[in-house]
């Protein structure tokens, strides 16, 4: 199996919308989600949990704006599993609230919280809805006491177009994506490619000057979860294949488990089950038959 680089490394989408320094671009984008008009970015408090680590994975982007506690996560490859994750991340997150603030969880009065908001932001090449809502549930088969819901919204470039439209900075992100990913089957390099698509960003864009003025920063990010990706998707076609041979193995040991059991010459069953000696001979033994 591929050796993966568990240590995380900051994505181009968390340095776009988590940075404090473009707190309107992250305002921008909670209210094409929202459905909201909030003007002011100061409104927004940053709380991610720098040193959170859950898979080889830190907490992408949270922040609290009035009475809503917003966790957000970018994902390139589609995950069903988030749910689990942002429960995670919650716990930790609302642990540091309690903590900073004068909430008393011993008081016989009900104490109020901001209210949770799961988002997962996809852009990976496999095609999925453009909007779905993945649940905790799910996973336990069927409804429970814990639950944690996460509406995941598919940015791929030409995706929700409402959105789209609504948040300027999140369109321009995915057109940089897109041609990235165009430039790269042209040119067959991602380093080229990723220079090219930020050469031939139009000058109008909102986060040109951004990403130009940090470019070697971005570059590096974008080599970072393109390898990324490179690495997950061999370890998914590994782990397929080791699947595909544990199911033939399996096929295989009925075979000869029924041949042995029906007395077959030892020639007969090596032919048929495609194991090798050794093993239908251990097999046998198990089954108190003797093979000839």
């Amino acid at each position: 199996m591929t050796e993966v680089n568990r240590e995380y490394k900051d994505r181009v989408f968390k340095f776009i919308f988590g940075n404090p320094e473009n707190k309107e671009w992250t305002l921008s984008l909670y209210n094409a989600v929202n459905g909201s008009q909030y003007r002011n970015p100061d409104e927004i408090q940053f709380n991610t949990i720098e040193d959170a680590v859950y898979m080889g994975m830190k907490n992408d982007v949270s922040f609290i704006i009035r009475s809503e506690m917003n966790l957000w996560e970018h994902q390139s490859s589609f995950n069903p599993n988030m749910p689990m994750r942002f429960l995670t991340y919650g716990t930790q997150l609302y642990e540091k609230y309690i903590a900073s603030s004068e909430y008393y969880i011993y008081s016989r009065s009900l104490q109020a919280l901001p209210k949770p908001n799961c988002v997962c932001f996809y852009n990976g090449r496999a095609e999925q809805p453009e909007k779905q809502v993945l649940k905790l549930s799910d996973a336990f088969g069927g409804e429970a006491d814990i639950e944690v819901k996460v509406t995941m919204l598919n940015i791929n470039y030409g995706k929700n177009r409402a959105l789209m439209e609504v948040c300027q900075p999140l369109r321009e992100y995915a057109w940089l994506v897109d041609k990235v990913r165009t430039r790269q089957k042209e040119l067959q390099n991602f380093e080229a490619a990723v220079e090219a698509a930020i050469q031939e960003m139009p000058e109008d864009f909102t986060i040109r000057e951004f990403l130009i003025t940090n470019r070697a920063e971005v570059r590096r990010m974008l080599l970072t979860e393109y390898d990324e990706e490179k690495v997950l998707a061999q370890e998914r076609k590994e782990a397929a294949k080791e699947a595909e041979i544990r199911t033939e193995n399996k096929v295989n040991e009925r075979v000869a488990t029924d041949m042995i059991r029906d007395k077959k010459p030892l020639k007969e069953i090596l032919k048929y089950s495609k194991l090798p000696e050794a093993a239908i001979r251990k097999l046998a033994e198990s089954m108190g038959v003797a093979v000839l």
